[in-house]
C-alpha cells in the first residue's frame, strides 16, 4: 500500500519521479532541456520550497511563480496542450508513488495553479 506525502522528503521524491519524466518527454520536455535548461541540482531544491509552502505551508519559496511562467512563455508559447500534459505527467507520478489525503491535495492544488496560470498567461 502506498503512503500518503508527509514531509520534504517526500516531495524531494515526487519532484525527481516527476522532473525524470519531464526531461525526457517529446512534448513538453523541450521547456526543461532546450528553453531553459535546467540544471535539477539547483532547481530541486527550489521546487521542493514551493510544493512544501503549498502543501504544509512552511518552506522557503519567496520567488513569484506566475513571473517565472511569463519570462518562460516568453521564450516559448505555452500552449493549454502543454499545461494539460504537464498536469497529466504531474498526476500520473502523485498516484505512482503517494495515495491519501496530501497526494490528493497536491494534485488539486497543481490544478489550481495551472488554471490561474492559463488564465493570466491568456493561454490558447
Amino acid at each position: 500500500m502506498k503512503r500518503d506525502i508527509t514531509s520534504r522528503m517526500d516531495l524531494a521524491l515526487l519532484m525527481e519521479k516527476f522532473y525524470a519524466k519531464l526531461l525526457q518527454d517529446k512534448k513538453i520536455g523541450i521547456f526543461f532541456t532546450e528553453v531553459v535548461p535546467l540544471d535539477l541540482s539547483t532547481h530541486l531544491p527550489i521546487l521542493v520550497d514551493f510544493w512544501e509552502q503549498q502543501l504544509f505551508h512552511t518552506g522557503n519559496y519567496k520567488t513569484n511563480v506566475l513571473q517565472v511562467h511569463q519570462q518562460l512563455n516568453a521564450l516559448k508559447n505555452i500552449t493549454l496542450t502543454d499545461f494539460d500534459h504537464w498536469l497529466m505527467i504531474f498526476n500520473n507520478t502523485v498516484d505512482e508513488n503517494f495515495q491519501g489525503t496530501q497526494a490528493a491535495m497536491i494534485k488539486t492544488r497543481a490544478l489550481s495553479i495551472a488554471t490561474v496560470m492559463k488564465i493570466k498567461l491568456s493561454v490558447s
